[in-house]
């Protein structure tokens, strides 16, 4: 008998070429995907309550009645009719209204039993808006609910999932191991599966969600496993002999013990014959780029080229100007290449790189592009990590001989994440700040005492320093937002006149965006009005205040990254959060950001309130690609399977073991995922 789990979804009766299109748009592809589309909640009809019991506490219930009416029609306006009927709980009545739907009033008469599923306010009398209309014949069961998409209903998957559980029951086999399953108490497989989806009690759901979000982490880690001992292939850039102590002793100030210690762990990586790929993870200011510089300096005297991508053209010429800086009176020859590059300039920079003459190049995605070629490249270094995915780095790493990776980024990523997402890199981090460095004093407003932040900005302006003003949008499309172009003439002509001014955004182009960063550098702008394009590359020592408007509509992490443009100096610096939003939520995150200047408190508190998701961004370059588990949700069960997973390996390496077939598998689909991210 064929294993039908991979099948295309259309193998289901009564799944056509229609059906099939709109299970695609939930990312149901296959008959397996089809299992792993999991409810989403449940109607827990076992549980009957009462109308007094519930009234008004906003959550759903279900209550076994009786219909004491036949249901009334009123034509409201075109295309809204309403039916409203009364019905019994056996100790008050209730109205019930439903809207559009003749089919199901037609069904409902007088003196019939039902269960409806729903919320029940009390308005002179209880009454139910839009409940759920169940037989009474289902009293006895918990009903699944599922991800809808316009034209394929919750009970329409639920269907074609309990098609798919009977045709695929005998194919529903455990690629964990017996003795692991008995170890962390896990289910089996199939029990797992076919108490998510129907469960006889609501207690067996968690139960099986268990098992299926520690199986598909533990897949997750021994992939992230896998990738790293691939990459760690036979390099050709050994770095025979070590020059960081050369380069360092160049610097005008002294490295960290958290620097010095991640020199010498890129410098043992280089030196290894093993490919380098390494995380290098450290809170905003805390000096990576000088440990990239130490890296690069000691690959251009063992012969070897460095590429050094940035995601933005911003971020490339702040780190050109840092790197050039720091690389003052050596011989190591250093280029710039972005979008920006004239034809003139890109040609002399293609032959530099192609004969060998250029040592270091610093870009954006430029350096992908055809006709860029290397002529011993020997070190490639990504910033902000998580802009890139895996593709994008393997992409320029290719460019060399088995290139060593260093991966830089500057986001705190807590350690629970960084094990799940960054498994295939070996870590490096900087916990601790140069010396001289300031805490930046944070402060929380609302937009009542803006004016007053203003003559405090002012103040700092007068006294020599710079500034920043942070929106969120470029120009003004949503009413409750300050767009940064109308602010910005808005403050220029009122309340900042007489004050040099300058504008930043994302849509300006490069050249004007260089221009407005030189100027601001050097000390012409006083006030910089930006979007979050400043984010990073951004470094200018006077900037010692900072406002940020609409502060809740960014991430934690965001605003500490923005926050980080201040203070780079030895003056105290502030950073004033504007928000008029009145939420719970939004008071706890502003308050952690006004709390701590520590990125890794900062981060764990981010991914504790939003979730990886927003921690990345919606969909980042394909990260986290789980049907059931939730980073913030099951911290402990990725400690516990990341344990399980390093057990299997150590019995089994390459998985090579028949009863792990089934693990190794699964294994390659999820590197096959991670890979294509």
């Amino acid at each position: 008998m064929d294993n039908i789990i991979g099948n295309d979804i259309t193998y289901l009766h009564g799944v056509g070429p229609k059906k099939a299109a709109l299970l695609n748009r939930l990312g149901v592809y296959t008959v397996g995907d089809l299992l792993r589309l999991y409810p989403r909640s449940y109607i827990d009809l076992t549980n009957k309550s009462t109308f007094a019991k519930t009234a008004d506490d906003g959550a759903k219930h279900a209550y076994s009645v009786i219909i004491l009416t036949d249901p009334s029609k009123s034509i409201i306006r075109k295309n809204l009719t309403l039916f409203k009927f009364r019905v019994t709980d056996g100790q008050d009545d209730a109205l019930a209204t439903i809207y559009n739907d003749r089919y199901t009033a037609m069904k409902l008469h007088r003196g019939e039993s039902c269960i409806l599923y729903g919320r029940v306010q009390y308005k002179k009398g209880f009454i139910m808006q839009s409940p759920q209309i169940i037989d009474a014949g289902d009293a006895s069961q918990i009903r699944p609910v599922y991800p809808q998409t316009a034209g394929l209903s919750s009970k329409a998957v639920e269907r074609l999932v309990r098609s798919a559980l009977t045709e695929c029951r005998p194919f529903l086999t455990d690629i964990i191991p017996l003795r692991i399953r008995m170890e962390y108490g896990l289910c089996s497989y199939q029990s797992a599966i076919e108490e998510i989806h129907f469960p006889k009690a609501m207690q067996s759901v968690a139960k099986a969600s268990n098992r299926l979000i520690f199986e598909e982490l533990m897949i997750w880690q021994i992939a992230m496993g896998a990738l790293k001992t691939r990459i760690k292939t036979e390099t050709g850039a050994v770095c025979r002999q070590d020059f960081t102590p050369e380069i360092i002793s160049r610097f005008s100030f002294e490295l960290t013990n958290a620097q010095k210690r991640a020199v010498k762990q890129i410098s043992d990586d280089m030196s290894s014959g093993k490919c380098m790929n390494r995380l290098l993870q450290g809170d905003v200011g805390s000096g990576k780029t000088a440990v990239a510089v130490a890296a690069a300096y000691n690959a251009a005297k063992n012969g070897f080229q460095t590429a050094l991508m940035a995601p933005t053209e911003l971020l490339a010429v702040q780190h050109y100007n840092t790197v050039a800086g720091l690389l003052e009176k050596t011989d190591i020859s250093l280029e710039l290449l972005t979008g920006g590059t004239t034809e003139a300039n890109r040609r002399r920079i293609y032959a530099g790189l192609a004969d060998g003459s250029t040592d270091i190049v610093v870009g954006t995605h430029a350096l992908i592009s055809k006709g860029v070629e290397f002529n011993n490249l020997g070190l490639v270094i990504t910033d902000e990590q998580h802009r890139f995915g895996v593709a994008q780095r393997g992409a320029l790493a290719a460019r060399g001989h088995s290139a060593h990776l260093l991966a830089m980024s500057a986001t705190p990523i807590p350690r629970t994440l960084a094990l799940t997402v960054y498994g295939d890199l070996d870590l490096s981090v900087l916990d601790e700040l140069p010396e001289g460095r300031q805490k930046v004093e944070t402060y929380r407003i609302d937009s009542s005492k803006r004016i007053r932040a203003f003559n405090y900005i002012k103040k700092h302006l007068d006294e020599g320093g710079q500034g920043y003003i942070v929106c969120a949008l470029v120009e003004e499309n949503d009413s409750q937002l300050l767009a940064a172009t109308e602010y910005f003439e808005r403050l220029r002509e009122k309340y900042f006149a007489g004050y040099s001014l300058g504008l930043l955004h994302g849509r300006m182009r490069p050249a004007q965006k260089e221009q407005v960063m030189s100027d601001f550098a050097a000390g012409k702008i006083q006030l910089l009005i930006s979007t979050t394009v400043i984010e990073v590359g951004m470094d200018v020592p006077d900037a010692v205040i900072m406002m940020i408007e609409n502060a809740e509509r960014f991430g934690l992490s965001q605003l500490h990254q923005l926050r980080g443009r201040v203070g780079r100096g030895t003056r105290k610096s502030t950073c004033i959060l504007v928000s008029d939003s009145r939420s719970e939520l939004t008071t706890k995150r502003l308050n952690a950001v006004c709390r701590t200047n520590d990125g890794f408190e900062i981060a764990a508190e981010d991914l504790k309130l939003r979730g990886p998701g927003d921690f990345f961004g919606v969909h980042q370059h394909g990260f986290l690609p789980f049907s059931i588990a939730d980073i913030e949700r099951d911290i402990k069960t990725v400690e516990l399977s990341h344990e399980a997973a390093e057990l299997l390996l150590s019995e089994d390496p390459a998985l090579i073991r028949s009863e792990h077939r089934g693990m190794r598998d699964a294994v390659e689909r999820a590197m096959k995922r991670f890979e294509s991210a």
